[in-house]
């Protein structure tokens, strides 16, 4: 801020709001500006999960049949359920910047905890589906297992989608297809523990009616990041669980 600025500020008898940044002259210049810097991140984001799946559309167009024979091995109500939550989730974080900017603190504390607790429960489906593919040995790397794939009928997965047995060569890419799923859905949770453990943040905050006083910017942003989250779920979800479910 200018000092003459500042000194009109002074004679007018203006004070900055608390949440007002020095080097910011007015909370609208301070909004343009975050709000500019939050939309620069998600283009970034999108860049980097646009890289992951382009690489995973190659490989599924490469080895069809391995992607379809790993893909069945994913357990779609666990998916869905996961699906859900996410969904829900965004409705109860869009309420939460309603609430905010209305000034409902008890409101907005409660959406945030809601969306909280939905990100946790999230993370605990996820957590479930990663131990069975760690128990079948699934997870890419020396020990990674191809008796599903070469002997359908011993894996309950693989005989109820009826799969058949496949060449050795195909069964092989079947890794191909688990390394973009860890690192897809991985890089995918990741995202999430960030934004769970900044709503324990905002939660402690808000409880102090840290957003209701005209401050609802960076919930605001936060929930443009929450969406985003959500919304990449909704690619990874078909493009991972859906090959040629009939």
């Amino acid at each position: 801020m200018s000092d003459s600025t500042a000194i009109a500020h002074e004679a007018a008898g203006h004070e900055h709001p608390a949440y007002l940044r020095h080097h910011f002259e007015n909370v609208d210049q301070q909004f343009d500006a975050t709000n500019f810097a939050m939309w620069i991140f998600l283009l970034t984001e999108v860049m980097f999960f646009g890289g992951l799946f382009t690489s995973y559309l190659i490989y599924r167009n490469w080895y069809y049949p391995a992607f379809v024979a790993g893909s069945h091995q994913l357990s779609i109500p666990l998916g869905g359920l996961n699906t859900l939550l996410l969904i829900t989730s965004s409705f109860t974080m869009a309420m939460g910047v309603w609430c905010a900017e209305t000034a409902r603190k008890s409101g907005l504390v409660l959406c945030l905890i809601l969306t909280f607790l939905l990100g946790l429960g999230f993370l605990g489906i996820k957590t479930i589906e990663y131990g069975e593919k760690i128990e079948k040995h699934h997870v890419p790397g020396f020990h990674y297992s191809l008796s599903s794939f070469l002997d359908p009928d011993s894996d309950k997965e693989a005989k109820a989608a009826g799969d058949k047995p496949m060449p050795l060569d195909m069964a092989r890419h079947t890794e191909v297809y688990f390394s973009l799923y860890f690192a897809m859905t991985g890089m995918h949770a990741l995202h999430m523990i960030i934004g769970i453990a900044i709503l324990g943040y905002m939660i402690f905050r808000a409880q102090t009616g840290a957003y209701t006083t005209g401050h609802v910017t960076f919930v605001e942003n936060f929930g443009l990041y929450w969406h985003f989250v959500d919304i990449v779920w909704i690619f990874l979800f078909p493009l991972l669980y859906l090959i040629s479910r009939h």
